[in-house]
């Protein structure tokens, strides 16, 4: 299991003297998953034939399966006015504080618009993924990245955060060996408590992860807290036991690439320990850019990736049925009412009555209390809530650090 944390001692040699670069809170997210394995078998940024084959062929140049590039981007008169090149060492700072050295292998150009037409099938701007890809600078800079000075994880995702290694660990001392891994970025509503149901049944398995991603916010998305805190309410609602459910967090900026992005879900939840990862509708997915079930079909094109997918339709409230239904099973489809994230949406803002089985009341409940305590008034991302939450990892000054250790 790929691990690069210096120690204390030698995080301190490893930064004298250094040119330093300050990142992005999206670099800062993905260094400490590089770091912690979450993103194995990469040690650092991804050079151009790493982001060339998965560009072609969805491989690295080794021939592992990988399906989104993981690329550290600079401006070219920003590294002139550091002066380094291949061989260098370069200590990557967030928040005005030390946070990575990367060792520098290459710096290389690749061509925007073609990776973007590759990764996400389209070349429109209106894609968001399209969007994060042209606004790279114009330089890559590769190179394997050893972590320095770990953030440190506000409340309330302290307790959710756990690393690959912490959450194996977490597995064998609760005998789980068939584990079903969730990814979402949504608050709960019934579909997707029996979309885990229904995989935990169809795997056999022996505990349900939710991974819930945290990153990057816009204008209307669930805020971060109201996600986790509401997957977590399910468990402590007896919803599901206590010894079959794990809430926990992955630091990821989504790229919404549809089948791609599915993909790439399963490889880094294998890395956590997980042996299925469970597939919906869409997943992944934004507008009309992809099948509905696109992240379903690419699995058949890829060999075996060492985690099994489970793959499920869709489930709606059915007032024939008098709950909630599946797809596969439910003959009232002329009459189902979709849980759809527009209806979701208005009854946590309080417009709709909801319906029986829809969103569990104490979800509501810990949903609208998030509003209050985190959310500026709202469980929706605001402008406000952009600009004034407390962020989900804050870095510290090393000396803090050395002084924890000791």
């Amino acid at each position: 299991m790929i691990e690069r944390i210096a120690s204390s001692a030698e995080a301190a040699k490893m930064v004298r003297g250094l040119p330093s670069l300050e990142v992005r809170d999206q670099i800062a997210r993905e260094c400490v998953n590089i770091a912690y394995g979450f993103f194995s078998p990469l040690q650092g940024f991804m050079n151009r034939a790493d982001v060339d084959s998965v560009a072609r062929q969805m491989t690295l140049a080794n021939g592992y399966v990988w399906s989104i590039p993981i690329v550290l981007d600079a401006a070219p008169d920003e590294l002139s006015g550091l002066g380094v090149r291949s061989g260098d060492s370069l200590l990557l700072t967030h928040q005005g504080h030390p946070l990575a050295v990367m060792e520098i292998e290459e710096i290389y150009s690749y061509d925007k618009e073609f990776l973007a037409r590759q990764i996400y099938g389209t070349a429109e701007t209106a894609h968001p993924g399209v969007q994060r890809t042209h606004s790279y600078r114009d330089r890559f800079v590769a190179g394997p990245v050893t972590l320095v000075n770990p953030p440190v994880m506000n409340p309330p995702f302290d307790r959710f955060w756990r690393t690959p290694r912490q959450i194996r660990e977490s597995f064998a001392q609760l005998g789980w060996t068939k584990v079903v891994a969730h990814q979402t970025r949504n608050v709960p509503h019934s579909g997707h408590e029996w979309l885990m149901k229904g995989a935990w049944l169809a795997a056999g398995a022996d505990g349900i992860l939710v991974s819930a991603v945290v990153g990057e916010k816009k204008p209307g998305d669930y805020i971060d807290e109201a996600i986790v805190l509401g997957h977590q309410c399910l468990r402590d609602a007896g919803f599901f036991r206590q010894d079959v459910h794990q809430t926990s967090i992955l630091l990821w900026d989504m790229r919404y690439a549809g089948p791609r992005e599915a993909v790439f879900h399963a490889l880094v939840r294998k890395n956590l320990g997980c042996t299925h990862h469970m597939f919906g509708r869409d997943h992944a997915g934004v507008g009309n850019y992809y099948g509905t079930y696109a992240a379903h079909q690419i699995f058949d094109e890829l060999p075996d990736l060492g985690i099994k997918s489970v793959l499920t339709l869709e489930w709606w409230y059915c007032p024939i049925c008098a709950g909630v239904a599946y797809e596969g099973l439910c003959g009232h489809q002329d009459q189902k009412q979709e849980l759809s994230g527009t209806y979701i949406r208005s009854i946590i803002q309080g417009g709709v009555e909801p319906a029986p089985l829809t969103l569990r009341p104490e979800v509501l409940e810990v949903v609208q209390d998030c509003a209050q305590k985190y959310g500026f008034g709202s469980p929706f991302v605001t402008e406000t809530y952009l600009q004034d939450r407390t962020p989900v990892m804050s870095m510290q000054d090393m000396a803090c650090r050395c002084c924890s250790d000791t």
